[in-house]
């Protein structure tokens, strides 16, 4: 159930007025700056739309659906995205006013 891709989002901002070559490296930069601030701990706050953060999983024993055995799982990070209020907004806004 892919809504807007990469591919998309590339070409929203060539119709914007960029080059394809030049559409295509802003994009990625802006993936690879969100990514990179994650991957170092720090969030990442984008007025208007939302925050990324990371979520610190401690370890726990989970359970093989298959086998119903004991299995040790680590504790992880994992990217978080909560939407800024104008996103929340705008997605809950009635079509009918």
């Amino acid at each position: 159930m892919a809504g807007l891709t990469k591919a998309d989002l590339i070409t929203e901002v060539v119709d914007a007025g960029l080059a394809r070559r030049e559409a295509e490296q802003a994009v990625q930069i802006v993936i690879d700056s969100i990514v990179g601030s994650l991957q170092s701990g720090e969030g990442i706050e984008l007025r208007g739309f939302g925050s990324f953060r990371i979520r610190h999983r401690g370890p726990r024993i989970g359970r093989n659906p298959k086998t119903g055995a004991a299995v040790d799982v680590p504790a992880k990070r994992v990217p978080y995205f909560k939407p800024g209020k104008a996103l929340r907004d705008s997605v809950n806004r009635s079509d009918d006013s």
